[in-house]
């Protein structure tokens, strides 16, 4: 079974603006993935791309094993993409833009799905409004709607929560949490890390139009969680030393897959006399992750 995304050696540039500078990356079919970066890592581009949008300069990138530019009418429908920008249509209601957006894709008598999607978004109420009379989050909603309307199994949202109040918030994540129990594969872009710490497990962190991270999420907050520890010592344990997250004067910050291996690091320093000054167990999350790695894809 080929994986929902497929992204080989990718890269575009604008100008003097390299966008892609060769990107790799696998989705696995059902997954809920996270693509994180700062502004101008990439992130829009290859999604413009993976929507055929945007053409690439190099490589190959592919939907459920059908290729965005050579199987494009395939890879399209199985792919729906809720943008950034709030784009809509001021001439229809909210449940005519819905009907509009699913005979795009050639269907007809969607009113029951189009009433499950109003209902999870909160939009029974406003199905008749037109779409200029709504705020800015109602439009987004909508947004989501039109890309759950034909039913993709690989969803992309490209920050679908940005200005949307909590209420919203929670309830979409609800019904997007359904979507991938029930086996849509779900790729979020989303500068909320602790939507993408709660949601997601696994992450691509980009930077400069490059992949500078791909992990779980939890071998990602391992890396920088643990124990930190100061010895009177110079060194680690040499089993150990390739454990060492980073190192500041005497204080070593060792990453700990489990608690369990507490023990095994302390019997590693007993065993080479290294005399423990100071332990104390580390707490992280995503954000701090995601600024050290930033930081450390800038210094290299």
């Amino acid at each position: 079974m080929p994986p929902a995304v497929e992204v080989i050696d990718v890269a575009r540039r604008f100008g003097t603006v390299q966008a892609l500078a060769g990107v790799d990356l696998t989705v696995a079919e059902g997954e809920f993935f996270g693509l994180l970066g700062p502004n101008g890592a990439g992130k829009t581009t290859l999604i413009s791309i993976l929507a055929g949008l945007t053409r690439a300069d190099r490589g190959t990138a592919r939907i459920l094993g059908h290729d965005v530019v050579t199987d494009f009418r395939v890879a399209r429908r199985s792919l729906g993409v809720v943008p950034q920008e709030l784009v809509f249509d001021p001439f229809f209601s909210v449940r005519e833009t819905l009907e509009f957006q699913a005979g795009y894709f050639g269907l007809r008598r969607q009113g029951a799905w189009i009433d499950e999607i109003l209902h999870h978004l909160d939009l029974t109420g406003k199905a008749n409004a037109n779409m200029r009379s709504l705020s800015g989050g109602m439009k987004r909603r909508v947004l989501v709607g039109q890309a759950l309307v034909h039913k993709p199994p690989v969803i992309v949202l490209d920050e679908p929560t940005a200005g949307v109040d909590v209420e919203l918030r929670q309830s979409l994540w609800r019904f997007i949490r359904k979507l991938n129990r029930d086996g849509h594969t779900i790729i979020l872009t989303t500068h909320y890390l602790e939507e993408a710490e709660a949601l997601c497990g696994r992450i691509a962190m980009l930077k400069d139009g490059r992949v500078v991270a791909l992990d779980s999420t939890h071998n990602l907050l391992s890396r920088f969680a643990g124990l930190t520890c100061r010895v009177a010592s110079e060194q680690m344990p040499a089993a150990w030393e390739a454990r060492i997250v980073r190192r500041e004067g005497a204080n070593f910050y060792v990453g700990l897959a489990n608690y369990a291996e507490l023990e095994t690091l302390l019997a590693a320093l007993r065993a080479d006399g290294i005399a423990i000054d100071e332990l104390a167990l580390e707490e992280t999350d995503l954000e701090q992750v995601f600024l050290r790695i930033m930081k450390g894809a800038e210094a290299a």
